[in-house]
């Protein structure tokens, strides 16, 4: 582990003499591609430098046993040896996790793509309470939320929503939200008293840079038409509405959220983007997944991950037994206790995988 520490300090020190040398300030992409990479290492490295300052007193003071010394100066001694010993623990803990490899979608802006599934009405009125509960913890982590495309119903809710969240480490945070959600309650849509089951899936994926996915547009074909409004009916006579069909792939991207035709065009691109980088990732994935079987992951998308029930006020996660019994809370965007638990579990997992390689 120190072999590595030592390599990811001596690349620190590189890459600061880089990011002065006068070619590389004169070159956008590799400023741009260094200062990510130092950025990346910066917390490993920091901590790997305070442990071993706090080793280095940690070494001089159990020295100073040996040296003939008075009693009180002993005991001064022997407490600072019982202070730095669990911080050297805690840094070695710490450490340790900072040298997992790191997801390198985490830093990016997510696009997130909420369906109304089994349930009729009940399950898009759901889909609309899940795209306002992301919409509150984004605004809670001071992301910024964009429609990009929606789908809506006559009750009120989504057939379909769309949406973007722009802000440093969102993909960090949302990517555990892959997957089915259920909901359990008397439906808003009836008088009776009976508890209903419905479900939403909800889809999260990395935004991808053109550097990242490379579309060709012999590749896409393009189709403009009037954007509609709930029912299917016209609410504008421009052609507005745009739809782009990846052909290699067969995915289809359609944006009707804005008035212009080339903003809508210029935001399917970006979920067309993201779409078809997220299938390559799933492909590969699938395959890494043969050999061994993430316990979090970010999740098959047809899983069962969450249960939400409203008569008890409870929400649970599946995948790693979490219960709490605040719903109404998690609903107003309060979701860091299972944002943060999935994190820990994720982090448990792969520190484990790192450890039997």
């Amino acid at each position: 582990m120190f072999d590595r520490l030592q390599a990811v300090e001596d690349r620190y020190e590189r890459l600061n003499e880089l990011l002065s040398d006068p070619e590389v300030v004169n070159d956008s992409k590799k400023l741009r591609e260094y200062s990510k990479e130092q950025s990346d290492i910066q917390e490993t490295v920091m901590a790997y430098r305070e442990y071993k300052e706090i080793k280095e007193q940690l070494t001089e003071a159990k020295a100073m046993l040996e040296d003939k010394l008075d009693a009180d100066m002993r005991e001064m001694v022997k407490e600072e040896i019982s202070e730095l010993e669990p911080q050297i623990e805690e840094l070695e803990a710490r450490i340790k996790l900072l040298l997992i490899p790191k997801d390198p979608n985490d830093d990016k802006n997510v696009i997130m793509e909420i369906r109304g599934a089994a349930g009729g009405d009940e399950a898009a009125l759901f889909a609309g309470d899940l795209y306002r509960m992301y919409s509150r913890y984004a605004e809670s982590q001071g992301w910024k939320t964009e429609v990009i495309d929606a789908s809506t119903t006559g009750v009120g809710g989504f057939k379909e929503i769309i949406f973007m969240i722009n802000g440093n480490g969102a993909y960090s945070k949302m990517k555990f939200e892959n997957g089915a959600h259920r909901v359990q309650r008397v439906p808003e849509t009836e008088s009776g008293g009976r508890i209903h089951t419905s479900t939403a899936t909800v889809a999260c994926l990395p935004e991808a840079e053109e550097v990242e996915v490379e579309l060709h547009d012999k590749d896409i074909r393009f189709d403009a038409f009037a954007s509609s409004g709930a029912g299917g009916q016209s609410v504008n006579t421009t052609m507005s509405a745009v739809r782009l069909t990846h052909i290699p792939t067969g995915i289809v991207v359609s944006c009707q959220d804005e008035k212009s035709q080339h903003k809508n065009k210029d935001k399917a691109m970006k979920v067309l983007r993201a779409r078809v980088y997220d299938k390559f990732q799933q492909e590969a994935q699938a395959e890494y997944d043969q050999v061994r079987k993430s316990a979090v992951g970010t999740g098959d998308r047809s899983e069962r991950i969450r249960t939400y029930n409203f008569p008890q006020n409870r929400v649970t996660d599946h995948r790693i037994g979490l219960t709490i019994q605040k719903l109404d809370q998690i609903l107003q965007g309060k979701m860091d206790e299972i944002v943060e638990a999935l994190i820990m579990e994720d982090q448990s997992q792969r520190l484990e995988s790192a450890n039997n390689d």
